[in-house]
């Protein structure tokens, strides 16, 4: 008798009453005939947004990172420019079209790639500027490895067929030392 007495005393709002009763034992809001789950608090979820703010935020927050995914690829665009080095052969080349044609690409479908993003909500602009400087950004990432390997025709011999090639001072060239 006294274990039971004792038991009511020291219940807090993880403890169950299995006794019978059907009132909850911590608070005292009986309206109904079942007792609120274990750990539910009326008060902590009292200040939740409504569903379309907060479908806005999620809205706005996936359109942000959206728009910073080229900026993102930055980092790994400029390690695949260093891997790949200035020679010319089959993989650089390869690697620095990839390089190009992936944001040329996202840069014509700019609308679409937004569309689906949008719905009823705001027009994003913002979000759709930051997302074209950072294809743009990628854009001349490989317009510069381009030229450092030399595929870009820079001199006006490249252009003009009457104007003279550059000529070279040195060659240097591998193999036997004769």
């Amino acid at each position: 008798m006294a274990n039971r007495s004792l038991s009511k005393k020291t219940l807090n709002k993880w403890s169950l009453d299995l006794s019978g009763r059907l009132k909850y034992v911590a608070d005292q809001h009986t309206s109904s005939a079942l007792p609120a789950p274990l750990g539910y608090s009326e008060h902590k979820y009292q200040h939740l947004e409504p569903r379309d703010l907060n479908s806005t935020h999620l809205v706005a927050k996936k359109t942000w990172d959206l728009a910073l995914g080229p900026f993102k690829q930055i980092p790994m665009n400029l390690f695949i420019m260093y891997m790949a080095g200035n020679s010319i052969s089959i993989f650089p080349i390869m690697m620095v079209g990839m390089m190009f044609l992936r944001p040329v690409k996202a840069l014509l479908a700019i609308k679409s790639t937004f569309q689906a993003l949008q719905g009823d909500h705001e027009s994003a602009t913002l979000q759709k500027i930051t997302y074209l400087l950072g294809n743009i950004s990628l854009v001349i990432l490989a317009l510069y490895k381009c030229q450092s390997m030399g595929l870009l025709p820079t001199a006006t011999s490249d252009w003009l067929e009457f104007m003279e090639r550059k000529t070279r001072l040195e060659y240097s060239g591998g193999g036997f030392g004769l």
